[in-house]
Parts: structure tokens; sequence; C-alpha cells
């Protein structure tokens, strides 16, 4: 009760007057209206836990109409607070009607003040219940569509023998055991979801979930909403409350994808939550508490983006207590073979095309590639051939790469969107991962750009 905010609301400034004087002192905060008129407006303004209402307003009216509608609009729009009815001795049959339509007691005039209060702290321990359900109800949704998100995801298991690799899975093993954070780097299609993902299964936050947020596809006005959450009406297509994925990772972790992307007043936000470890919902006032792991990952040179201004020096800080950096699959050829072979499984499983084989022929040719999408363009490659092939062997020629070198001015061939693909990559490189630069350089903005990087699997 000591940290209960309370409202009350009666035109009899005596009774004001005595209320005020009651709780001050038992809560944190008590504010006095004369006039229901403003009500609605005080809730918007402050978040209460008890309402204290009379039933009637107006001189000579004892019908208790009033405050029947006035409990109707409180409940209306805040359901989650305890409305607590004062009326007069002679009024017991309009206060259990007012408990029918939803308040959770009356108190007669003149009070006793124990009463008073034991009612009050009640109702205060009733909202907070109350809070603390709809907390979980939201929690409950964004877990429930977090896994609905995850659960036809092919499960690709970190497969690789190379040193190189070897050395990234030892270093996640460390790290895990910790709450640091963890910056992820490396280029795209390299596997950096599944070393986060990894990082929280091998933690103690393994029994909570981990929440995965795309920041390259947020625009900045859905930005708050999507990771702090919101309440119903805080902006025009807010249709009901929603918790935000920041909060429904608490406990666990949170991984934030392609973190370069996010714009600087978006990174100051982030960084001010991270710092304090909590959260406002839009809408709301009240703070939310928040104990999240942050694994962030980007394929961009975040040092140099520091240098060129477009990322926080001190947010690169907050994110990069530890980094680990994930080879291109070119780096790691050995790890070719073991990786083709497990997706060739997947998707003969998949596409019930049971016993076709990879030919040593193949394997080669897989090897010999350079792969500029790493290990997801070799996945798309292997989903290809199996639904194409109709043998029970897959030859090398099976497999088409195409070669287009756009920057040297050599002769090239291959399809309008393989030239494209090309650019794209050409682009990406030239510009060390800054797909800022990179949309710059396109002519095109940053989030087709994204778009078309999804496309090729880049």
């Amino acid at each position: 009760m000591k940290e209960a905010k309370i409202l009350i609301v009666d035109d009899n400034k005596s009774i004001l007057s005595a209320l005020d004087l009651l709780l001050t002192g038992n809560c944190k905060k008590v504010k006095c209206l004369s006039n229901p008129n403003v009500l609605l407006a005080e809730l918007i303004e402050d978040s209460y836990d008890t309402v204290l209402l009379d039933m009637n307003f107006k001189a000579g009216i004892n019908n208790g109409n009033e405050g029947i509608y006035w409990l109707n609009q409180i409940l209306k729009f805040h359901q989650g607070i305890s409305v607590v009815m004062i009326t007069a001795y002679g009024d017991v049959e309009l206060a259990v009607k007012a408990v029918r339509s939803g308040a959770v007691d009356f108190v007669l005039k003149p009070w006793e003040n124990e009463k008073m209060l034991a009612t009050i702290e009640m109702a205060v321990k009733l909202s907070n219940s109350r809070k603390e359900v709809k907390k979980l109800r939201l929690k409950e949704d964004e877990l429930i569509a977090e896994i609905n998100k995850n659960k036809n995801k092919n499960k690709n298991d970190l497969i690789g023998s190379s040193p190189e690799w070897e050395a990234v899975m030892a270093m996640v093993r460390k790290v895990a055991a910790t709450d640091a954070n963890v910056l992820i780097t490396g280029e795209n299609g390299t596997g950096k979801e599944l070393i986060a993902r990894e990082i929280h299964n091998l933690s103690n936050r393994r029994n909570k979930v981990m929440v995965t947020v795309d920041m390259g596809s947020i625009a900045d006005n859905l930005f708050e909403s999507e990771l702090f959450g919101h309440k119903k009406g805080s902006f025009t297509d807010a249709q009901k409350d929603r918790m935000g994925k920041m909060e429904a990772a608490n406990k666990g972790t949170l991984f934030l994808d392609e973190i370069g992307n996010l714009s600087l007043p978006m990174q100051a936000k982030l960084l001010s939550v991270l710092q304090n470890r909590k959260l406002t919902r839009l809408g709301e006032n009240l703070p939310v508490d928040i104990d999240v792991r942050v694994v962030c990952a980007t394929n961009g040179d975040l040092a140099k983006m520091v240098n060129d201004d477009s990322f926080r020096e001190d947010l690169l800080y907050r994110i990069n207590t530890i980094q680990i950096e994930l080879p291109a699959l070119r780096e790691r050829k050995s790890d070719i073979p073991a990786l083709a072979e497990f997706f060739l499984q997947l998707y003969t499983d998949k596409y019930n095309k049971k016993g076709v084989a990879l030919s040593s022929e193949a394997i080669s040719k897989l090897i010999a590639y350079h792969w500029p999408g790493n290990v997801r363009e070799l996945q798309h490659a292997i989903e290809k051939v199996v639904i194409l092939s109709d043998n029970h062997v897959i030859k090398a020629a099976d497999f088409v790469f195409k070669s287009i070198e756009l920057s040297s001015g050599e002769a090239y061939g291959g399809t309008l969107e393989e030239m494209e693909k090309q650019l794209i990559y050409t682009a990406i490189k030239k510009q060390m991962g800054n797909l800022s630069a990179v949309s710059t350089q396109l002519g095109i903005s940053r989030q087709t750009l994204y778009n078309k990087i999804k496309k090729y699997g880049l």
C-alpha cells in the first residue's frame, strides 16, 4: 500500500480533505478531484491503482446515476483499476448496483478509518493482481507469436570441424556461461542467428525465451512500439495493449539482428533502456524493470560506422562486451561436405526423395565455389537441386554457379536477377557491410536494399 497511487473524486471538499489527511503518508500519491469531468484526463496523465468515486455529484440528485456513469467510463478505458464507491448510508442499494456494474467495493459515509484503509488496501492488491495477470497474458501472446514464428524454421545444426569453426564454438561455450552482452559479426548467411541461439541454449537463461528482433525491417515510427510495447489508443493503429519484444524477453535473451541498420535517434532510445534497465510502453508513464541478456548481430563494420558518425560509440561499447567474428564459408571449406550432407538429408526428407546422394564430383564442385552467400546460399543450392533432380545421384553439372564480375569490365552472362544479386554483393564488399553506404551507392532505399538482400540470401 505504501507504493499505491489513489485518485479520489468527490464534490464535497470536506470529504476530500478528510480522505487526503487519512491516506497521505499511507500511500505513494493521493490526488483529489472535485469535478468528475476531469477524471478520465487524470487517468491518462498518470497511472493509479485505485479510484474512490462518489455516487452523486449534482445537488439535489441522489439516484446514483452519475456515479454509475463515471464507473462505466473508468472501466471502459482503464479495466485494471479498482474502483471503490463512496455513498451515504441510505444508498446501500445503489452501492450494490455499482458493485454489480464492476466496482470492487463500497464505503458508507461516515466511514471508520480502519475499515476505509482495509478496503483501499484490498482494492490496491486486486488492482496489482489484475496488472500482473494482464502482464502475463501479454507476455503469453508475445511468446506464442515467437514460438509460431520459429516452429517451422529448419533446425540447422551448428556443423563444422574446421579449426576456424572450432575456435568460434570454443568462444561460444566460454561466453554463454556469463551474462555478458555479445556482438556477433560476419557476412550475411554465416549463421549469426544460430550462434545467438546456441549462446542462449548454453546459458543460465536457457529455460526462458529468446526473442529475435530484425532491426533492419522495423520502420523508425514503429521502433518503440515493437521493442518497448504500447498501450491501446497510444497511436492510430494501437487497437489493443501490446507488450514489446524487450519485455517479452525478460529473464531471457534478446537477439537484435542487423543492429547496424538502426537510425541514430533509435540508437539513443535503445541505449537509454539498456543503461537504465527500465522501459516505458508508449502511452504509459510507469517504467518497467527488465532483465535481459542482449546479443546483437551485424554484417557491417560498426567501428567504421562510429568514425563515420552513423553509429553511437557508447552504444557500441554497451553491446560489445564480447565480439564473435564468424568466418565466411570460403574460409572453412573443409566444413562444406558435412554441411552439404546435412542439407541434403533435410531436403530429401522434406520432399520425400529418399536415397538421393551427392556424387564426389558434385562435392568437389561445392568445395571449389567461393560462396558469396555463405551457408545460406549452400542451403538454397542443395534445396534447389533436390527439387529439380530426377536421379538418385546428384552430379556436378546439376549445380550451376555463374560468376559475374561486374566491376572488372569483363564479359559476363546470366539473368537480370543474377546480375542484380552480384551487383549488390560487390557493393556490400566495397562498402565493408555499411548498408547505408550501399543503398546510397546503388540509388535505392535502405529498406529496398534490405528486402533484396533477404531475397538473394546475401
